[in-house]
């Protein structure tokens, strides 16, 4: 028997229709076993750990993923696993985030949610949670099968910090296109074994801090200078996550430049990022990125938007130099680069 914490933030998962006014609210968590009496089949024991005001994942904060790793870590050594419900909209985020906050994870992190309420006759909810927590107590010969931070929806489990939600309406909400996908759930669950990370024997360690003080810019024909200038001059600015066309191309005109220029002369990390899902920065491949290379633009090669945010809040935090957080922006820590 397995010991599995369920921890609920909120999220479309967690509601049911009110009897009177027939809209969505969310419920007592703690009356899961109501809702879903299957889970009793598993035989583990579950325990569930509700966030004290439930939130839509819209309103998740680097203070929320922090309150998620303080659980995790105080209930770590009294469980085997961890299901994580969560609002679908920024789920790779806080997937993101844990891979980086939770240093030498050796059990299962399980994030899952739904498209549509648990409390609807016709839901991917419950099938969502119950594959959740199978996946978060599979063990062989006393090892975790999944140690790591992974998403599970609709019959696919990812990576975390390779996803990214790529579908608003279809029950197949993520997509993780630079990486496979880590198990399938069918007849009989089926693990990729070759591409699950291997984590080290040390003991598990947070990284509490995350420096938020980043901007994104997102090229697009006919991009302003004044608007390049208004950005590389925020106050205390640490770093920008450039979304660049295809390969990691962008705009060759001398003003556009000369701002980055003038940002990395500030110690203004700028990483470098592809606006295609799938495929990676190759810097230099073209003429329109050579010039990004030669100025010292960092490529994010294929990172997830969400990866190269959450990745540079983390190395922020950190009392590395500007020198060493490139370098390790160009390195796998979490399986987040190839």
């Amino acid at each position: 028997m397995n010991s599995i914490l369920i921890i609920y933030t909120g999220g479309t998962i967690g509601m049911v229709k009110d009897e009177e006014t027939g809209a969505l609210k969310s419920f007592e968590f703690d009356s899961l076993i109501k809702e879903i009496p299957e889970i009793k089949k598993f035989g583990h024991e579950i325990n569930i750990h509700s966030f004290e005001t439930p939130i839509d994942s819209s309103n998740m904060q680097p203070q929320h993923w922090l309150t998620l790793a303080e659980i995790i870590y105080n209930g770590y050594d009294n469980h085997d696993g961890f299901v994580i419900l969560h609002g679908s909209d920024t789920m790779a985020y806080t997937a993101s985030a844990l891979s980086f906050m939770l240093e030498n994870l050796s059990k299962p992190v399980i994030l899952t949610g739904s498209q549509l309420p648990i409390g609807e006759v016709r839901t991917d909810a419950k099938e969502n949670l119950l594959t959740a927590i199978e996946l978060a107590s599979s063990y062989k010969e006393g090892k975790a099968l999944v140690p790591e931070v992974a998403i599970y929806f609709e019959y696919d489990l990812y990576r975390g910090n390779r996803s990214t939600k790529s579908n608003a309406e279809d029950f197949e909400a993520f997509t993780s296109p630079n990486y496979p996908v880590l198990a399938q759930a069918g007849v009989s669950l089926k693990f990729n074994t070759n591409d699950i990370y291997k984590p080290n024997s040390k003991d598990l360690k947070i990284n509490k801090f995350l420096n938020q003080d980043i901007a994104t810019i997102k090229l697009f024909p006919g991009i302003t200078e004044q608007y390049i200038f208004s950005i590389i001059h925020i106050p205390n600015l640490k770093a920008i996550v450039l979304e660049t066309f295809g390969s990691g191309n962008a705009p060759t005109e001398l003003w556009f430049i000369n701002l980055l220029i003038e940002a990395i002369n500030k110690n203004i990390i700028i990483l470098n990022i592809s606006q295609c899902e799938g495929g990676a920065v190759n810097q230099g491949k073209y003429e329109t990125s050579s010039a990004l290379n030669q100025i010292g633009v960092i490529s994010g090669r294929d990172m997830t938007y969400e990866t190269a945010i959450t990745k540079l809040m983390y190395l922020l935090g950190t009392d590395l130099s500007v020198s060493e957080i490139k370098n390790w922006l160009q390195k796998s820590i979490r399986g987040e680069i190839s």
